[in-house]
């Protein structure tokens, strides 16, 4: 009977040691602006997250096109939250089997924790124990220009392969989405000019991400007239440029949200002053704010660079959905850590957090925050239930971050999108360049002078609406055809190194390459036919007239398309509201929405799908 038990015990062991490792996640080089900087502590204990597999991601698209495909006979039946968390909750055979992965490599199970939305495992382990069980090695990363420090390993980390299969990504690994932290001595004030663009992936620093307003600086002798469209853009202006006039019926059904990141903030008195200027009636109007870990609107920074953007995109957003229509601002981070779209994400689905009430360190602002003078109510996760259309003028290169990172956060836009949530992203300002203008090397390092083009993300997500910029050409008239901007900013686009094609684009982009072949080498950009391409829509991006800091300045960026799309479709949803339709939720499918769709009065003349 001993006997037989031993060999039980050892059959038991050996069924989930038996596979070899294989690579799980791999990147060629490390984001620009770090460092490996020496050898981690082989004793430091770090919170090892393992991120499991959702079932039925693979038909995801499929549910997603279901319910947003406009000759699909369930449209607009988008799924309650209940239902997306029952359908995506990761099995009970993957947490068993990587439990029992720990457990064999001596991880006690009092050590490992199962989060409360069953899509993470947390074993507390060494670097030493980490590196065995990932077969990798791990240093500490200091960023150059501030000295922040990161703990990953760089090139790759493995599993065991009967393991492999259960798991999306672990971290800390490889991933650098990571915010850089500064002491309580750094005033925010400082910040603008010790952030160097393209190293900061604080995605709410002055000249943080691949978005970035740009200005000509100040407009003097404002005229309204249609006729200086090409140089001053006011909301008349777009609304002559897109037939754009409608008056809301179902503004207590309807919703529309713009997202910042602190220390970006508008200034209220530049509110009163655009709208004394463009729309008296909301005149002393502010946008409702929900504030995200702590989000707040500050003034202790006041600047182009830390005003622009929001001054920009609430001035817009609300004068051309009107005083009627609420505008929510999603305010997302403290003053002191700051925050990362998977921070807005946590809590706008509370399924997506990533560890109980936390997130992860190595990415994310982390809340409680213990830093002096940061926000210490617990993390923002499932807390705000999203509006039907949010706006968001921020992006990464796409390059920053690792393929297992970017869709994961995909997949989640598709589940907002299922839900019935149209999410817009700024395609960027760069061309076919990223941030700063750098540029992919061969290995897939970013420099600039390299020849590879830089995708832009979640721009290059296939679930998000990718919005780029178009521009009323010098000398043409209001009611003349736009070309794409190429006035100060260069709009955003070009092809995914990391997604496919999606079914809705193939007919659009068979079509392009073969009757519009890009005059450039085909090593230097996806060239292959089957990739993401982007943007999905284009508005006006150049000469915005925007209260900055007391004057009007003139502004430029895929910032300003971005907005504004997000209210001209919160018109869209308004019509179909008042007659008792569902909102539009994910656009992309309907290809040209905006051009069948006449935005005159009588309000219900208003196309509806």
């Amino acid at each position: 009977m001993f006997l037989v038990l031993i060999l039980s015990l050892v059959a038991a062991v050996s069924s989930v040691t038996i596979s070899p490792h294989v690579r799980h996640e791999h990147r060629r080089d490390i984001p620009s602006g770090w460092r490996a900087a020496r050898r981690a502590p082989l004793t430091t204990v770090l919170p090892l997250r393992i991120g499991l597999v959702q079932p039925n991601l693979d038909q995801i698209e499929e549910h997603l096109l279901d319910v947003s495909h406009p000759e699909s006979p369930n449209y607009g039946h988008h799924w309650s939250p209940a239902k997306i968390a029952q359908t995506f909750r990761p099995s009970k055979d993957s947490v068993d089997t990587v439990r029992q992965w720990l457990a064999s490599e001596g991880i006690d199970a009092s050590r490992v924790t199962l989060s409360k939305t069953g899509g993470w495992l947390e074993a507390k382990v060494s670097v030493k124990e980490a590196e065995s069980l990932l077969k990798t090695e791990y240093s500490v990363y200091e960023h150059e220009s501030t000295g922040t420090e990161h703990l990953a390993c760089r090139s790759g980390y493995h599993l065991p392969e009967h393991v492999s299969k259960h798991v999306d990504l672990v971290t800390p690994t490889l991933h650098f989405d990571v915010k850089l932290k500064r002491g309580p001595a750094e005033p925010v004030e400082k910040r603008e000019s010790q952030v160097k663009p393209g190293t900061a992936k604080s995605i709410g620093q002055p000249g943080s991400g691949v978005v970035t307003p740009k200005t000509t600086g100040r407009v003097n002798g404002i005229l309204q007239e249609l006729s200086q469209c090409d140089q001053f853009i006011t909301p008349n202006c777009i609304r002559a440029l897109y037939d754009f006039v409608y008056y809301p019926l179902a503004t207590d059904k309807n919703s529309f949200g713009i997202v910042e990141y602190t220390p970006q903030a508008y200034v209220p008195s530049d509110m009163d002053m655009f709208f004394t200027n463009f729309s008296k009636s909301q005149v002393g109007q502010r946008p409702g704010l929900v504030s995200i870990d702590g989000g707040v609107v500050q003034d202790v920074a006041t600047s182009f660079g830390f005003n622009g953007e929001s001054n920009l995109d609430l001035q817009f957003g609300m004068a051309l959905v009107g005083p009627k229509q609420n505008v929510t601002l999603y305010q997302v981070g403290d003053l002191v850590e700051g925050a990362s779209f998977n921070n807005l994400l946590d809590a706008l689905d509370g399924t997506y957090c990533t560890f109980e009430d936390g997130d992860d360190p190595s990415q994310d602002g982390i809340y409680p925050d213990i830093l002096p003078g940061g926000y210490t109510g617990p993390a923002s996760c499932g807390t705000v239930k999203p509006a039907h259309i949010i706006s968001t003028s921020y992006g990464y290169n796409e390059a920053d971050l690792t393929p297992a990172y970017t869709a994961r956060q995909c997949a989640e836009y598709a589940k907002l999108g299922i839900m019935g949530v149209t999410v817009l992203y700024s395609s960027g300002d760069n061309g076919v360049a990223g941030n700063s203008g750098v540029c992919l090397n061969p290995d897939g390092s970013q420099a600039v002078g390299a020849s590879g083009f830089n995708p832009s993300f979640p721009g290059s997500c296939p679930f998000v609406t990718s919005v780029g910029a178009t521009q009323v050409n010098p000398g043409a008239k209001v009611t003349d055809p736009e070309s794409a901007c190429e006035q100060v900013i260069f709009s955003g686009g070009g092809f995914s190194n990391y997604f496919a094609l999606p079914s809705y684009q193939e007919a659009a982009v068979t079509n392009y390459l073969t009757k519009y072949p890009p005059p450039y080498a085909l090593n230097i950009f996806n060239s292959t036919g089957k990739s993401r391409a982007f943007p999905d829509i284009s508005a006006n991006g150049a000469n915005y007239v925007v209260a900055i800091n007391g004057e009007f300045s003139s502004v430029f960026g895929t910032s300003a398309s971005t907005p504004v799309t997000g209210a001209i479709l919160t018109a869209i949803n308004d019509a179909r509201l008042a007659i008792g339709k569902s909102p539009i939720g994910f656009i992309n499918p309907t290809g040209q929405i905006l051009a069948v769709t006449q935005m005159v009065l009588p309000p219900l003349r208003v196309g509806i799908l």
